[in-house]
């Protein structure tokens, strides 16, 4: 049974840096594991994440509107996925979500309770 747990979220201003950090349960060192974010009024998205490859390395993906600021990282021996979040910007702000896939696959079923980020100007 996977079971996800998301912490390190909180109140930060623009321009500052948060580490969101996922405790994962019942997942293997090929499952894909991601974060996502959902704002008030807008659909829940993808932000980045991290899966594994037959060639036996770890593959980042991130949203654009992220990309060069947030940097997914794993530790298998801890079994967590973190979330670097630098320069933060008020847009930002949202819950954000752990997500673990089928397998190595990108068809995210698992999801954490979820954790507030919320960036002031």
């Amino acid at each position: 049974q996977v079971q996800l747990a998301e912490s390190g979220g909180g109140l930060v201003q623009a321009g500052d840096s948060l580490r969101l950090s996922c405790a994962a349960s019942g997942v293997t060192s090929r499952t894909a594991m991601g974060w996502f974010r959902q704002a008030p009024g807008n659909e829940r998205e993808f932000v980045a994440d991290m899966i594994w490859r037959p060639e036996n390395v770890y593959l980042a993906t991130y949203a654009d509107s992220v990309k060069g600021r947030f940097t997914i990282s794993r530790d298998h021996a801890k079994n967590t996925v973190d979330l670097l979040m630098n320069s933060l910007k008020p847009e930002d702000t949202a819950v954000y979500y752990c997500a673990a896939g089928l397998g190595p696959t990108t068809r995210y079923v698992h999801w954490g309770q979820g954790t507030q980020v919320t960036v002031s100007s």
